[in-house]
């Protein structure tokens, strides 16, 4: 078990602390860093960038201005145990991302693969990852891509 904090990256030499975890598995840790935004308590960070310190982990973030947090419920909610990973297809100038599909995953590592992949596919379609987040307000990572078809 470790620690990972939260702290918000500003202007300085200060950087805060917005959360913390005290007892938190590595894997859950190893995933978090590999998300580009973090979202809780209604707000969108953005991840700065990761640190490993003697006494455990920091990933810094600052507020999102562009990005609000996601208006849809819970895939938890009726869910079987597991790592919730939602496909959601990204499209610029809009805040309403269509889910593609809900991967509930038994092991972290399989999570942590997925979230740094490059390409996922879903029924044959190759996606391309634009950006990864672990939404806490809705209990669920999500991966957002575009047709990799599209991006040539």
């Amino acid at each position: 078990m470790a620690r990972l904090e939260y702290r918000l990256f500003g202007e300085g030499n200060t950087f805060p602390v917005l959360y913390y975890y005290d007892r938190i598995d590595l894997d859950e840790v190893s995933m978090r860093f590999a998300c580009d935004y973090f979202i809780k308590e209604g707000t969108v960070y953005e991840k700065t960038s990761c640190a490993a310190e003697v006494d455990g982990y920091v990933i810094y973030v600052k507020r999102s201005l562009e990005e609000k947090p996601a208006p849809w419920g819970s895939p938890r909610q009726g869910k079987s145990n597991g790592l919730s990973l939602e496909l959601r297809e990204f499209s610029e100038y809009t805040a309403d991302y269509k889910l593609i599909h809900t991967f509930v995953f038994q092991k972290s590592l399989e999570m942590l693969l997925r979230l740094q992949a490059n390409y996922v596919y879903r029924e044959g379609v190759e996606w391309s990852r634009t950006s990864t987040e672990i939404d806490e307000d809705r209990e669920t990572y999500v991966y957002y891509a575009v047709l990799a078809s599209s991006q040539t």
